[in-house]
């Protein structure tokens, strides 16, 4: 452990998925949500992990969504509710976790993974094709509920990561907005969008849609006070 670095937990699974049809209620569409635990190390790449394929480039990949991280005491959490076995990388994610809660990172923290470098990005939003892939066409609304979404991560320093590797906090910005706490102000708008706003590393189609959803706020105010 590097000098000021404090242990979160360590990864249990490194996940990585090829692009493949997904079977959806009315048809099938790409998808690469389906990832499987890989041996041995694997290196980071521009915007992800090597081997790892995303079918929408748009809503996931690139800078902000490389890497996408889901604990393994949620998983047990989903097991009691769902009554299944669910194994790593059922949720798409590359890193799933133990030891500490992903949901409780701060926006911009950064994490010392294996080798690499990641910072804290944004929270996975609810997803059809994550209801496709567990067959259960409500868990969209389920998953927005339960408030669990997981953490997206930047690659700051590229290296490479396997199962068992250390989890270390290396850095963790001084304002107090989480991933869940910012999932929470993405889906409830009697929520004040505000805090966003203060976040340095916030990226920048999240600034601007949070500005909007202040404008749309404060507009409301007015239109109300009338």
């Amino acid at each position: 452990m590097g000098e000021g670095r404090s242990s979160l937990g360590h990864v249990v699974s490194v996940n990585t998925g090829a692009v493949e049809k997904l079977v959806l209620p009315n048809g099938a569409t790409d998808s690469a949500i389906v990832k499987r635990p890989c041996r041995g190390p694997v290196s980071t790449v521009a915007f992800g992990l090597a081997g790892d394929e995303q079918a929408d480039h748009v809503a996931h990949g690139g800078p902000d969504q490389a890497l996408y991280a889901y604990s393994l005491e949620d998983y047990a959490r989903w097991e009691v509710e769902l009554q299944r076995t669910l194994t790593p990388g059922t949720f798409g994610e590359n890193l799933t976790t133990f030891g500490f809660d992903p949901n409780d990172a701060l926006v911009g923290e950064r994490w010392a993974v294996g080798s690499a470098l990641v910072e804290v990005s944004q929270p996975r939003l609810p997803c059809f094709k994550l209801a496709a892939r567990l067959e259960l066409p409500s868990f969209v609304r389920t998953f927005a509920e339960r408030c669990r979404p997981g953490s997206y991560l930047r690659i700051v320093s590229h290296g490479t990561v396997a199962s068992g590797d250390a989890i270390d906090l290396d850095f963790r910005p001084a304002h107090d907005v989480s991933i869940r706490e910012f999932f929470r102000i993405y889906l409830d708008h009697s929520v004040d969008p505000s805090p966003l706003l203060a976040i340095t590393r916030l990226s920048t189609g999240w600034h601007e849609w949070a500005e909007r959803a202040l404008h749309t706020r404060m507009r409301g105010r007015d239109d109300g006070a009338r």
